[in-house]
């Protein structure tokens, strides 16, 4: 699969990204669906895999189902519009896994998964917003999208438990998209697809943004794990005051200095993010070999790799010669040769090693640790 076309990653970060939504017309030159209906279906029935079916029963009114389905169910569905959702289809299916690489201009620890939906029909999972960045490529068939303004929480919702949907939508913009077309849709926008005709497929890639909340309590939980009981506050240097009901400027600056100064350390938080944002979304998917890999049972040849497709890398420079690699959660220091040989593994889903790098002991020691681990595995070299 090529680079999109008509699609320029340095300009479309300068004017449209977080901005305003983008259509792009045959974003590919030569568009091959990567995934058939039923292959998604299938992946719908196993239990790893996160899924939902949402079923559009009467105006205003849709129902929503929680995989794995059986695989009849989609064989009863009525003659209402429906549509079928699958999680983190490019966990499991390579060609699905490749459509990320256009979009690698973005930093991989935002990218999130690839979601794909399948849609009868009028099927659609009804207006709303979200709060990521989201590429919808289309895949087979046709969808009409319609977006209206940007949203916030205050926004009315129609009472459901599972849907967040608007109670008022006011499309401003409205695009039919045909196979190989892609609509970017920025962070609250309002936006409603519903597909035109049957064999409806979109491929939806998400990118993450934590919430200041989300990131505040994580790493505080982080730091409490770290604090000793016996790090409490003193003041040796107390002074009588005027009432005893008071609490001092200076208790309150050293109580504030305590838990701030707890949160402040930059070099602490730029360790855990690194392992915060590289966590795997499924660990579920596990490439470990059934017998550990040893550094005797590397070729000392040319070798070839690929990365486990739902493994998360990324790596925060230390300094021109070195660089800490995150994988899955873990942090490893990389120097020398093997720091760049860690930027190049977070660079490229597929690579190889020249035997001489190879036969570096810490290169060697850091690829036996990710196979055993199951983030990484040898590939033939083509």
């Amino acid at each position: 699969m090529e680079s999109p076309l008509a699609f320029d990653p340095l300009r479309f970060l300068d004017e449209t990204w977080q901005r305003r939504p983008l259509l792009i017309r045959e974003a590919w030159t030569d568009w091959s669906n990567p995934l058939e209906p039923d292959e998604l279906a299938g992946l719908a029935c196993e239990a790893e895999v996160e899924s939902r079916l949402v079923r559009h029963t009467a105006p205003g009114q849709w129902e929503l189902e929680e995989g794995p389905f059986a695989p009849d169910r989609f064989a009863r569905l009525g003659d209402c519009p429906w549509t079928l959702l699958v999680q983190a289809v490019d966990h499991h299916v390579p060609q699905v896994a490749e459509l990320i690489e256009p979009f690698r201009f973005i930093p991989d620890w935002r990218i999130d998964d690839v979601m794909v939906s399948y849609a009868s029909d009028g099927g659609g999972v009804g207006p709303h917003f979200d709060q990521y960045d989201v590429f919808l490529v289309q895949g087979l068939g046709r969808r009409r999208w319609r977006v209206g303004k940007r949203c916030d929480d205050s926004a009315p919702l129609l009472p459901h438990d599972g849907l967040r949907l608007l109670a008022d939508f006011e499309p401003e913009e409205e695009w039919v998209l045909e196979p190989g077309d892609i609509l970017y849709v920025p962070p609250g926008f309002a936006h409603d697809g519903v597909a035109v005709g049957d064999d409806c497929m979109t491929y939806s890639i998400g990118f993450r943004a934590p919430s200041r909340g989300d990131l505040v309590s994580a790493f505080a939980d982080h730091v409490l794990d770290t604090l000793q009981e016996d790090d409490r506050y003193t003041d040796a240097a107390l002074a009588a005051d005027a009432n005893p009901g008071e609490i001092s400027p200076e208790a309150v600056g050293r109580l504030h200095d305590m838990v701030v100064s707890a949160m402040a350390d930059r070099n602490a938080f730029a360790a855990w993010i690194g392992a915060f944002v590289t966590t795997p979304k499924d660990e579920r998917i596990d490439w470990s070999p059934e017998e550990p890999v040893s550094l005797g049972d590397l070729v000392q040849s040319d070798t070839a790799f690929q990365r486990n497709p739902a493994s998360r890398f990324s790596f925060i420079r230390q300094s021109d010669d070195a660089v800490m690699l995150f994988v899955d959660g873990r942090g490893c220091l990389c120097q020398g040769v093997t720091a760049r040989v860690a930027e190049r593994i977070c660079a490229e889903m597929r690579f190889c090693l020249a035997a001489e790098t190879m036969a570096d002991p810490q290169v060697a020691e850091l690829i036996v640790d990710l196979i055993n681990r199951g983030c990484l595995a040898p590939n033939e070299i083509d």
